[in-house]
Parts: C-alpha cells; sequence; structure tokens
C-alpha cells in the first residue's frame, strides 16, 4: 500500500477552499429547484434561510472536530473516538449513503445538462458513460491535482456569477411572488432537502486534512471562506432564476439555469452556450470528487472490518480500491436508472443529516470527555452554535421522514444488514492490528475526498 502512512501535505487554505466550494458547487446548477415544487419560490425561500442557519452553525462547530483531530478521516473517526464502534457505524454507514447517492443525481444532471445542447444525445447515456469514465480513470490512478481542481472550480463559481450578471436586468420581484398562494407550512418543510442541496458535500473537507500544510490554520479559512461563498451563490442564484420568468417552468428540470438564461437572451445565444459548458465543469468536480469520496469511505471501512475485507483489496498494478470503486459505481448506477433525481437527493440528505448529529453530538460528548484535547479552533458560542445545529438536523430529519417514509423506511432498511455484519464480525475486527485513529486508516479515508491530488494509497 505505497504511501500509506503519510500523503504529501501540499494544500493551502486557497486549495481547500476550492475543494470545499467544489465538492458542492454543482449543488448550485441544479437539484435545488424541485424545492419549488413543493413550497413556491417564497416557501422554498424559507426553507433555504433555515437550512443556511444550520450548515452556518455546523460548519463553524464541525471545524473545531476536523482541526482537533486532523489526521483522523473525518466523522467515521469523530464519532468512534466519542462513542465507540457503534458510533464508526452509523457515521460511516451515514456518509456513505451521501456520498454514493449524491453521485446519480448529480449524473442525471451532466446527462441532462449535455442534452440540452444536443437534443439527440440521451441523457441516461451520457450519465451512464460518466461513471464508466469516472469510474474507470479512478482504477488505473489517474491523478487530479488540486491545482486543476481549483481551476474548475473557479472556473464554474465565475459562470454562476456571469449567470447573475446576465439575468439580472430581467429580474422582476412580479414574477418571484407570482403563483405562490396555494403553497403552505407543509410545502416548506417538505423542500428541505433541496435546501440542503445547496451545500450537502461540503463536510468532505474533514477527510482533506490528512494533506493540508496546516491544517490547523487553513481548514478553519476554507471552511468559513467556502461556507460564505456557497452562501452567496445559493441565494443569489435561487432569486434570480425564480425572478426571470414563470419559475414553474423551471421547477421539475434538471437544468434550471440554462432555461432560466435562453428565457432572457435565447437558447442559441453564446451567453447560454457558455453557462452550459462551463457549468459542465462544476458538475464534473463534484461527481469526480464524491465519486472519490464513497470508494475511499468504502476502502476504509472494510479495511477497519466494517464491510467485507475484499472491498479493501488494492489493484495489483495501479495499487486503487478497484473493488470499492466498481461497487460503488454499480450501485450509483442502479439508483441512476431508476430516473427518481429527487428521490435520490432525499436519499442522499438523510445520510446528511444523520451525520451532521452523530458529528455534532460527537463534539458535546468529546468536550465533556476530553476537555484537555488541543483545540486549534474552538466552535465559537459554544454550546449555541452546535446546539442550533445538533437542533435543526434532528428537526429536519424528523420532517424529512416524515414527508418521505418510503425513503426514510429505505434508508433503514440498508442500515440493517450493515448492523448484522457489523455484530457478526466484532471478534474479526478486534483480532485487527488497526488503530482507526491512527494514521492508517486516517490516511486511506482521508485520501478519499481528497484524491484528486494524489489518489495513489
Amino acid at each position: 500500500m505505497g504511501g500509506a502512512t503519510g500523503l504529501k501535505k501540499a494544500l493551502g487554505p486557497v486549495h481547500l477552499w476550492g475543494i470545499a466550494v467544489g465538492l458542492v458547487i454543482s449543488g448550485e446548477y441544479f437539484g435545488w429547484n424541485y424545492g419549488w415544487k413543493e413550497a413556491g419560490t417564497i416557501g422554498f425561500l424559507w426553507a433555504t434561510l433555515l437550512v443556511t442557519a444550520m450548515y452556518a452553525t455546523f460548519i463553524f462547530s464541525f471545524t473545531e472536530l476536523t482541526t482537533a483531530i486532523p489526521q483522523a478521516g473525518g466523522p467515521f473517526a469523530y464519532s468512534r473516538k466519542a462513542f465507540g464502534p457503534l458510533g464508526g457505524l452509523v457515521a460511516g454507514y451515514a456518509t456513505l449513503v451521501e456520498f454514493v447517492f449524491a453521485p446519480p443525481a448529480i449524473a442525471a444532471a451532466l446527462g441532462a445538462y449535455v442534452h440540452f445542447m444536443f437534443p439527440d444525445v440521451p441523457v441516461m447515456a451520457t450519465a451512464i458513460a460518466a461513471y464508466v469514465v469516472f469510474v474507470g480513470l479512478n482504477i488505473v490512478g489517474v491523478k487530479q491535482a488540486a491545482a486543476f481542481e481549483l481551476i474548475v472550480t473557479v472556473l464554474a463559481v465565475v459562470e454562476l456569477l456571469v449567470f447573475v450578471g446576465v439575468v439580472a436586468p430581467a429580474f422582476s420581484v412580479t414574477n418571484f411572488v407570482a403563483n405562490n398562494e396555494e403553497f403552505t407550512t407543509a410545502g416548506i418543510l417538505a423542500a428541505i432537502p433541496f435546501a440542503i442541496w445547496f451545500y450537502l458535500a461540503i463536510e468532505g473537507v474533514a477527510m482533506a486534512a490528512e494533506e493540508a500544510k496546516e491544517p490547523k490554520k487553513s481548514i478553519p479559512v476554507a471552511y468559513i471562506a467556502g461556507i460564505l461563498t456557497l452562501v452567496v451563490l445559493a441565494l443569489g442564484v435561487m432569486f434570480l432564476t425564480g425572478g426571470v420568468g414563470d419559475w414553474r417552468n423551471f421547477a421539475s428540470v434538471d437544468y434550471p439555469l440554462p432555461e432560466a438564461m435562453a428565457v432572457v437572451v435565447g437558447k442559441d445565444s453564446g451567453w447560454t452556450h457558455m453557462l452550459v459548458s462551463i457549468g459542465l465543469f462544476g458538475i464534473i468536480a463534484s461527481f469526480h470528487g464524491i465519486i472519490l469520496g464513497y470508494s475511499r469511505q468504502i476502502f476504509a471501512l472494510a479495511r477497519a472490518g466494517y464491510l467485507p475485507s475484499v472491498l479493501s483489496t488494492l489493484h495489483p498494478k495501479f495499487a486503487t480500491p478497484h473493488w470499492a470503486l466498481i461497487v460503488g459505481g454499480v450501485i450509483g448506477i442502479v439508483a441512476l436508472l431508476s430516473g427518481k433525481t429527487a428521490e435520490l437527493i432525499t436519499m442522499s440528505a438523510f445520510g446528511a443529516l444523520v451525520l451532521y448529529i452523530i458529528s455534532m453530538a460527537a463534539l458535546f460528548k468529546l468536550r465533556h470527555t476530553e476537555p484537555g484535547m488541543e483545540r486549534p479552533f474552538r466552535a465559537p458560542l459554544y454550546p449555541l452554535f452546535p446546539g442550533i445545529a445538533l437542533v435543526l438536523a434532528a428537526f429536519f430529519l424528523v420532517v424529512m421522514a416524515w414527508f418521505n417514509p418510503g425513503i426514510a423506511l429505505i434508508f433503514v432498511a440498508m442500515f440493517l444488514p450493515a448492523y448484522g455484519y457489523f455484530l457478526a464480525t466484532a471478534k474479526v475486527r478486534a483480532e485487527k492490528d488497526v488503530e482507526i485513529t491512527g494514521n492508517i486508516i486516517a490516511v486511506s479515508a482521508g485520501e478519499g475526498v481528497l484524491a484528486r491530488g494524489d489518489t495513489d494509497l
């Protein structure tokens, strides 16, 4: 396992900002607009403000864990340290659900964007091809430098700013507030998972700490700058898209921004073509990064004894977790074939919320049990900030389960075999000569999201 005991510390705060925003940036291009079907533009605005409050307080609190345990491999390790092996299982499972079910939704949007430009190209064909290409490239160990990730993220951000600039003159408050009469408080609550999509996966930077030059300093800067960037983009894109025409025409498509720009300047305009072309970079950045994330998370859990050991097997030539990549890809393609983008977003949000809840609970627990732990960054206004994040995440989880009982049951049902395997393999895990909070597993999980800098394990 080449390089498993230490990754090159090459990432500064700007690179980490690029990763934080890059993992999430596709969520600004699509997915959130399904919330309009549930709550209208005004109701979805309220849902977005509530979710933004959760993410802001969560990130400021989560940063304490990330900097206190910078080589631990993310939420899986925080929860195991606080709550033992079962805590690690819950956090690991939640992370996998979030990272395995987000890529098929992103792939569907990728296919939709290509189809928008080239109507003869089927959406599903492009989406499946994207899986095959990116899983295949990662198996052969293709390295996506952090500098490249930063470039495509900056391009995606600039393109969103261009979108704002082009459509802003056509914005009308009348358009934004029209056709909202039938929506209720229940609709606001039902729109929660689509507001979460604006920010989902930003916590993935936690698994990049192993490669940060000065994680105690650079990670807080990256997280705070990242969440501020995303808040500005989310609110700007949502307002302007909803005010350039009849927003109901954008509420059920996987490419709302090109549709909105086409209303203003025409589908054949160079501005519209540029939006789609550069927007693809943002979608690809998120798609590629999250695929790397699920593969390394599967690998780390399997190596720690939480999943079958075959999933921790490295390719004999390329030294990459090929089975983890393939299995996650197969699950993603099966989910993609369902054609249920909105439902996939909701499932991913279920995983994210459970992850947020157990992470905040771990923060409280470690404050109590390990008060002397070095904490280079401390959650501001403790216990208020982590408390707000915990309460809102728990509330959102209950709300989502109420409005999506079928998806909630599937989420729980998928956990049962994982828990059964966990119970059946307790002895095997006890015999493993692996320290979960040490460098080996930390590197395995840490490489997951940040493997764009070095995919070789």
